[in-house]
C-alpha cells in the first residue's frame, strides 16, 4: 500500500448511518428530572434522541453504519483498507474499537485505529484519510463516527442529560475518478487551554474510578454551556471560512452547510455569520440530539441519501468539540 509521491483527489464514494430504536423524548426526560418539552426545545433545538439498548455497543452501531456506506459506494468490507472510528466512548479503552469493527464487518485487511477529538473526530479522521489517501498510501479508507453517550452522562443533571443521544454515521473515502466529486479543502485546531469547559473528568488515568468516588459522577459529561458556546461559534465560523476560501468558493456557491448538532441557536449563528441561508443548512438535531463525533457524519448521510445537495455541488462540513477542538471541510460532490 506504499506509493511514490503523488497528490490523487479523493472523493467521497458512500455514506451510512444508523441510530437505535429506542426514542428518548422530552416529555420522557421531564419524568426523570426537573424540565419540560418547552424548556429544553427553546435552549436547544432539542425533541428527541435515541438510546443504544442493553448490550449494543458503540462498535455495533458504527458498524452498521460502515455497512450501509460500504453498500453504497459499491466497496466490499475485504476490499476495505483502512478503518478510523472517532469516539470518545469506545467499547473498551483498548483495543480500540476500530478493531472491533474490523472483526464485525471482516475487514481483514484493513489497517484500524480510533481517534479521540470528540465531536470534531470525523472531519479529524476525513482530514487524516485524505491526506493518506492523496499521497498513495492507501486506495480507500472507512471512517465512522461512533457514541454511546448515554453510558456517559448524569441522568439526575438536567443541563446536561437533555443534550446527548447515540448513534454512529460512516463514509467511504477513495481515489477519484474523472469526472467525480472531490474534498477541496480542510483544516482542523485545538486549543488545549480550553480543555476545562467541556470534559468528562473521571475513568482515565489521571481520575480513576474506584469506590470512594463511584457516586460522584465523575465518569459523566461535564460543561460549561455559556463559554462553548462564545468559543464554538467563533472557532467554527473560522473553520468554515478558511476551507471556503482555500476551496476558492463563495457563500452562493455552497448548495448544503452541514454544521455539528449540538444547538439550534449555535446552528443559526454560523449560517447567519457565514451569511448562508437557513434553507441550505441541514439540520436533525431535533431527533436525535448531540451524538458528538456521529452527529455530523449522521447529518451528511441523510442530506446525501434525502437529496440536500446533488452530484457536483459543493458542500461544507464544521464543526467543534471538547478540547476544545473544530474542523471543517469543503466538499464537491
Amino acid at each position: 500500500m506504499s506509493g511514490s509521491a503523488t497528490n490523487y483527489q479523493v472523493c467521497i464514494a458512500g455514506t451510512g448511518s444508523y441510530v437505535p430504536k429506542t426514542v428518548l423524548t422530552n416529555e420522557d426526560l421531564a419524568q426523570r428530572v426537573d424540565t419540560s418539552d418547552e424548556w429544553i426545545f427553546s435552549r436547544t433545538g432539542i425533541r428527541e434522541r435515541r438510546i443504544a439498548a442493553e448490550g449494543e455497543n458503540t462498535s455495533h452501531m458504527a458498524s452498521e453504519a460502515a455497512r450501509k456506506a460500504l453498500e453504497q459506494a459499491g466497496l466490499d468490507a475485504a476490499e476495505v483498507q483502512l478503518i478510523i472510528v472517532a469516539t470518545i466512548t469506545p467499547d473498551t479503552l483498548t483495543p480500540a474499537t476500530a478493531c472491533y469493527v474490523q472483526q464485525q464487518i471482516g475487514a481483514k485487511k484493513a489497517v484500524a485505529f480510533d481517534i479521540s477529538a470528540a465531536c470534531s473526530g470525523f472531519l479529524y479522521a476525513m482530514k487524516l484519510c485524505k491526506r493518506m489517501i492523496a499521497d498513495g498510501a492507501f486506495e480507500n479508507a472507512l471512517i465512522i463516527g461512533a457514541e454511546k453517550l448515554s453510558a456517559f452522562v448524569n441522568w439526575e443533571d438536567r443541563t446536561t442529560c437533555v443534550l446527548f443521544g447515540d448513534g454512529a454515521g460512516a463514509a467511504v473515502l477513495r481515489r477519484s475518478k474523472e469526472g467525480e466529486g472531490a474534498i477541496l479543502a480542510t483544516e482542523m485546531g485545538t486549543d488545549g487551554n480550553l480543555t476545562h469547559i467541556l470534559n468528562i473528568p473521571g475513568g482515565g488515568s489521571a481520575c480513576p474510578i474506584n469506590e470512594s468516588n463511584a457516586g460522584e459522577h465523575l465518569a459523566a459529561l461535564s460543561m460549561q454551556g455559556k463559554e462553548v458556546f462564545k468559543h464554538a461559534v467563533n472557532r467554527m465560523k473560522e473553520a468554515a471560512e478558511t476551507v471556503i476560501k482555500r476551496a476558492d468558493l463563495q457563500a452562493e456557491d455552497i448548495a448544503c452547510v452541514i454544521p455539528h448538532q449540538a444547538n439550534l441557536r449555535i446552528i443559526d449563528a454560523i449560517a447567519d455569520r457565514l451569511t448562508v441561508p437557513n434553507e441550505k443548512v441541514f439540520v436533525n438535531l431535533d431527533k436525535y440530539g448531540n451524538t458528538s463525533a456521529a452527529a455530523v457524519a449522521i447529518a451528511l448521510d441523510e442530506a446525501n441519501r434525502s437529496g440536500a445537495f446533488k452530484r457536483g455541488e459543493n458542500i461544507v462540513l464544521v464543526v467543534f468539540g471538547a478540547g476544545l477542538t473544530w474542523a471543517a471541510a469543503a466538499i464537491r460532490w
